[in-house]
């Protein structure tokens, strides 16, 4: 009789663990299922608007350079709010391999990179003021140099990219507000890198004024 009751006791006891596990499996899915539904819903109201501005054949933008050729913009970064000093954009997603140009805009303070006709980066720049000012027009890369120092200032240029014989350069700085460089234009480290590795020598830049022309 005793054995029977042990094997009872055992019967109900197993029976009463199984329900318990089969509960906590219940339970642990409806939480997997709950996180999922919670990530998905996390992620649809992230989602960012489209990386880039595509312009169709036929409406493509043209820009005039200094000595008349004319480059054409057949994507642009969909930057959609004002940047800070020291911020910058990257994306190179789905570009296709091409020529890559330089523009700089003095008086916004931007640098965008073109490649095959699509900006692929933008950054916040210094330039020269009070003496040293940065020069305007097209120029062509002379030199490269991934951590050039300058003599005459004994300051690091790391990824310069020279533009002209006096020293003008495209470097990484420490971009922030109220400061300035010697003429050259300086650029966020991480951007600057990656800027040094697209470019090749002779490849352009153009550098547009601070201030409309006076008529």
């Amino acid at each position: 009789m005793y054995r029977w009751l042990r094997f009872l006791l055992v019967f109900v006891i197993s029976g009463v663990i199984a329900i318990l596990v089969m509960q906590w499996q219940q339970k642990r899915a409806q939480r997997a299922a709950d996180t999922e539904m919670a990530m998905a819903a996390i992620a649809q109201a992230a989602k960012k608007p489209e990386d880039r501005v595509t312009y169709p054949d036929g409406s493509q933008v043209e820009l005039t350079l200094p000595d008349g050729r004319r480059e054409i913009v057949r994507s642009i970064l969909n930057i959609n709010q004002p940047m800070r000093f020291g911020a910058y954009v990257w994306d190179e997603k789905g570009v296709p391999d091409g020529p890559v140009w330089v523009r700089v805009d003095l008086a916004k303070q931007i640098l965008s990179v073109f490649r095959g006709g699509h900006e692929i980066g933008s950054a916040v720049i210094l330039f020269g003021t009070d003496g040293k000012l940065t020069p305007i027009g097209e120029f062509t890369i002379k030199q490269k140099d991934a951590d050039y120092h300058s003599r005459t200032y004994d300051a690091p240029m790391p990824y310069m990219l020279r533009l002209t014989d006096d020293g003008v350069a495209l470097h990484g700085s420490n971009v922030r507000m109220g400061s300035a460089t010697h003429g050259c234009i300086g650029l966020p480290h991480e951007f600057a890198r990656m800027l040094f590795e697209q470019m090749k020598l002779g490849d352009t830049v153009v550098i547009l004024p601070d201030a409309p022309a006076k008529a």
